[in-house]
């Protein structure tokens, strides 16, 4: 794993927990490593280069994260998305993004910058590059954030979000289309261009809501990927990984 540089004025590295840690979130929330997969300290350990030591204390953060869960006499696995957790961090997230809108304050070239990125998802979208869709998407928000001078609450909605992320890339999987997406943030862009704020914060709950009708449509199909708040042993399941 590579670390950053550790010099004076230069950012410092990280330790090898936090780079294991870090790695496992990651692969956890883009469904590399799906809701119920197994988790072997040592298998991931040997894919990871690293010793059992920092693997062990990683999944006992993303324990208390609610991405691992781990059953006495029977192992470690990544959490189903629990329900509760995806109402709770939507809520936030609504409540953050569509009260910043009221301070909007983009010149032309604010606007310019926010229908690059849209560009930039319709390119994702003809390639069929949901990993990439997804990080413009993320992208997207944190814009409308700093055009509005709220850049640093993205801090708190990121840190809110890890189980309805991960509803999201299911959603992008299995139900909603790109080019849905990328017409709803569209219509969020128009209205902040025509200064119509109200507008712009309609499209944007209605685009932020979008993912509970898709957690119903999957759930439908899948509802073994999914928690209601209650412990159960997680049932090992192929999920489709972006790619």
């Amino acid at each position: 794993m590579a670390t950053g540089k550790s010099d004076k004025g230069q950012i410092p590295r990280l330790s090898v927990r936090d780079q294991t840690l870090e790695a496992l979130r990651r692969r956890i929330i883009s469904l590399e490593l799906p809701p119920g997969e197994p988790l072997s300290e040592n298998e991931l350990a040997q894919e990871m280069g690293v010793s059992r030591t920092p693997v062990r204390e990683s999944l006992i953060l993303l324990r208390e994260e609610g991405l691992v869960q781990v059953f006495p006499q029977i192992g470690s696995f990544v959490s189903l998305v629990d329900l509760s957790r995806v109402a709770e961090a939507q809520f936030v997230r609504e409540a953050i993004e569509c009260a910043s809108l009221h301070d909007f304050a983009a010149d032309a070239a604010g606007i310019s910058g926010l229908r690059d990125i849209l560009a930039s998802q319709r390119g994702a979208e003809a390639k069929g590059d949901i990993e990439e869709f997804f990080r413009l998407d993320e992208d997207f928000h944190r814009e409308l954030l700093r055009l509005a001078g709220h850049e640093s609450a993205w801090t708190a909605v990121n840190s809110a979000k890890a189980h309805l992320d991960r509803a999201r890339r299911l959603s992008l999987i299995d139900t909603r289309p790109v080019s849905t997406l990328i017409e709803q943030h569209t219509a969020v862009v128009d209205a902040l261009e025509a200064r119509n704020v109200a507008e712009a914060d309609s499209s944007l709950r209605l685009h932020l809501r979008g993912v509970f009708e898709d957690v119903k449509r999957i759930q439908a199909s899948s509802p073994d990927l999914f928690s209601d708040g209650t412990a159960r042993r997680p049932v090992r399941r192929n999920v489709a990984r972006l790619s």
